[in-house]
């Protein structure tokens, strides 16, 4: 069985060691890092990329909701907290559970088959993946459309939903913007950011924009920003 990556990111101590003497139950998981805070949280996922976070909310100067959205990709996410207050707002967050410290084993490992189930319909989602000459149905409203692949220039997160951009028009869908990204053909598509996919076919200029990023111009005069984490591999996708 293919191993499933995870980190923790958790201030205390002995949480981050309650969570490994857990963890040691479940050979399916391999911890391949810790941090202490969200900053040096945000450096560790962003260099390993892990499948799965374990995941504190109250934290020092950051809480795990920040970290979040300091992320252009999230990994399946598992909140560990003692308290029950933020249970709402962390699925707001596509949270796949929501752990109450002291942690009952059985109810971790309900939420370890969670993941196990969730990576398998990726995997299979990901054998699925669509090409620009197929058609995909939307509906908006009273509107309906069958839309190729190839006509949409941008997917844009708007609240739990997400925004389809084609042509002159735009529909809305109740997938998130990972389902999306796992269907799409990669040569064709760019993570810009942790709200927004482009199809790099409809760039029509790249301008130098603040701290480092870059600015690009879609149809119906849309501007989109690469974030600072993202350019690179966005250079890199357009270099020879």
């Amino acid at each position: 069985m293919k191993k499933i990556k995870a980190v923790i990111v958790e201030d205390s101590r002995l949480a981050r060691n309650e969570l490994k003497e857990l963890i040691k139950n479940h050979p399916e998981i391999e911890i391949i890092g810790e941090a202490e805070n969200v900053d040096s949280g945000y450096q560790l996922i962003n260099s390993t990329h892990p499948d799965l976070l374990f995941l504190d909310i109250n934290m020092p100067e950051k809480d795990g909701f920040q970290l979040l959205e300091m992320l252009d990709r999230v990994p399946i996410t598992i909140f560990t907290t003692a308290f029950d207050e933020y249970a709402i707002k962390s699925f707001e967050y596509n949270a796949l559970d929501y752990l109450l410290k002291p942690i009952n084993p059985k109810r971790f490992a309900k939420a370890i088959e969670k993941v196990s189930q969730n990576l398998v319909e990726k995997e299979e989602r990901n054998s699925k993946k669509l090409t620009l000459n197929n058609q995909i149905f939307l509906r908006d409203g009273e509107k309906c459309w069958l839309v190729k692949i190839s006509d949409i220039y941008l997917f844009e997160v708007d609240g739990n939903y997400t925004k389809i951009f084609f042509q002159n028009e735009k529909a809305i869908i109740s997938k998130s913007l990972n389902q999306i990204e796992e269907k799409l053909p990669e040569d064709n598509f760019f993570r810009a950011n942790r709200n927004q996919i482009i199809n790099m076919e409809y760039i029509g200029k790249i301008d130098p924009w603040f701290s480092g990023n870059l600015l690009v111009h879609l149809p119906k005069d849309t501007k989109v920003e690469i974030s600072r984490r993202q350019t690179n591999n966005f250079k890199e996708k357009l270099s020879l």
